[in-house]
């Protein structure tokens, strides 16, 4: 019965009786072959659960809309899916990445029993332009990457460069900006902006004390906003 309800739920879906046979039509077209027979005990059967209603033009349909699945537990803001990226040689290729809300974002949108902001807008605004660097870099959601390797370069955003040296500058600004935040904040932004990790999984990550995370995120971010000059 759980084929004939989910054809039945389908837009502009019925159930003609046709002598001794329930035919699943959809469409008004009788020309057309059902997508379903059933006999007197399924239909009896569907009648039960989840039920079934006349049509105004004859025939059936269900008495009510199917409930909507419930969605998979998630962590805020995210949605699974692929981004295609530039490695450092200047290849792109096609990579996991949370395609939804970013973990900033969702954080700015809160608000505490006062009403104020989890998050000011140069705060957010600062650990975007992080993230934006990560996924310039082709480093969005990855964690073991060493910021402070290699040679450091200036710029990097300009449309004339290769897809190679816009990877490479994005490391670098990003090297430089978690050097200004300093160690012990730096971490919580390589989880957040950079891992897309949720506040509460980057807390236990990291050994912080339950919902010390926001206070600790907004120092970090309040550092990395003064080093872009926001």
């Amino acid at each position: 019965m759980n084929r004939a309800a989910a054809l039945l739920a389908r837009p502009g879906a019925w159930l003609e009786a046709a002598g001794e046979a329930y035919l699943v039509r959809v469409g008004q077209d009788r020309r057309r072959r059902p997508l379903l027979r059933l006999d007197e005990a399924a239909f009896a059967a569907l009648a039960r659960e989840p039920g079934l209603k006349p049509r105004g033009q004859g025939g059936y349909v269900l008495a009510r809309p199917p409930e909507p699945d419930a969605p998979p537990a998630a962590r805020p803001g995210v949605m699974e899916g692929e981004r295609m990226v530039a490695e450092a040689d200047g290849r792109l290729v096609a990579r996991r990445a949370n395609l939804g809300e970013s973990p900033i974002a969702w954080l700015a949108r809160r608000r505490d029993p006062q009403g104020r902001p989890w998050l000011t807008p140069l705060q957010a605004a600062a650990g975007e332009r992080l993230r934006d660097d990560f996924m310039r870099a082709g480093t969005l959601g990855r964690l073991t990457m060493a910021w402070d390797a290699g040679p450091r370069s200036r710029g990097g955003r300009g449309p004339g460069l290769e897809p190679a040296e816009r990877a490479r500058a994005a490391k670098d600004r990003i090297a430089r900006a978690l050097d200004a935040v300093g160690p012990g904040l730096r971490e919580i932004l390589e989880r957040v902006c950079g891992a897309g990790s949720a506040l509460d999984a980057t807390e236990r990550a990291l050994g912080l004390p339950r919902r010390s995370g926001k206070t600790v995120l907004a120092l970090a971010l309040d550092r990395l906003a003064g080093h872009y000059g926001l």
